[in-house]
């Protein structure tokens, strides 16, 4: 039976980018289906204010990335806050990814903030620092897309780090078997982050411009993020 999973999408593409990509919902269904594992999804654009349903149920809630700050004073921002606080409550398991890695860190008692390391794009190595039976396949380094300049710098109590660098030392945390979340973006295509790049380019130094771009030659391990999250979530299921 697939497993059914509640994606907040916590922001909108540039209009330049839509009718190619759809949204980070679609972008998170098109690497879910890359892994073995069954899933369904529905998607609820919570900047919008959509959200599901009381009474229906997921067996997992993911939260997306997004360009505003986890702990920023938005009002859809402390919606979304008091939203997946009850769901914690509760015991539904949650994903997290860049946005949502880091608004759940601050939610649970860690600390999230503007890094001094400034931007983070393109493609970025971690290495694995714990391996828990669900992360199959299993490698001692992960290459993963990111797009950040807000990290969580510090993590809530009892969870455990999954990866790190120099760069962003909490690169991904779980805490029990309930939570799991990844700085980086596993469901950016490269064509997507070339495109956003290119549309952004002033923003940016010239020279982190440069290697962020280069950095697009490279693969990374999105796939292998999107099965771990669902071994993850049927952890001790019933086959």
């Amino acid at each position: 039976m697939p497993q059914r999973i509640c994606i907040l999408e916590t922001d909108n593409l540039r209009p330049e980018l839509v009718d190619q990509y759809k949204g980070y919902g679609h972008m998170f269904q098109q690497l879910f289906a890359t892994q073995p594992i069954a899933a369904e999804f529905e998607v609820y654009n919570v900047v919008k204010g959509e959200y599901p349903p009381e009474d229906r149920r997921y067996d997992a809630y993911l939260i997306t990335g997004s360009k505003a700050d986890s702990f920023g004073s938005d009002p859809w921002i402390e919606a979304l806050r008091g939203y997946v606080l009850k769901l914690y409550q509760r015991g539904d398991k949650l994903l997290g990814v860049c946005f949502g890695h880091q608004l759940l860190a601050l939610l649970l008692g860690g600390k999230t903030e503007r890094a001094s390391q400034g931007w983070g794009m393109g493609i970025h190595r971690y290495q694995v620092t714990q391996k828990p039976s669900w992360m199959t396949p299993q490698t001692d380094t992960l290459d993963m897309m990111i797009w950040h300049q807000d990290q969580v710098t510090e993590l809530p109590q009892g969870a455990t780090l999954l990866a790190s660098s120099e760069f962003c030392p909490n690169a991904a945390y779980a805490i029990g078997d309930q939570v799991l979340c990844f700085q980086g973006h596993p469901e950016f295509f490269h064509d997507y982050s070339r495109d956003l790049l290119v549309l952004r380019r002033h923003a940016y130094e010239s020279s982190l411009y440069q290697s962020a771009i280069d950095s697009l030659d490279q693969a990374h391990q999105g796939s292998a993020v999107a099965e771990w999250m669902m071994r993850f979530i049927t952890q001790g299921k019933a086959a």
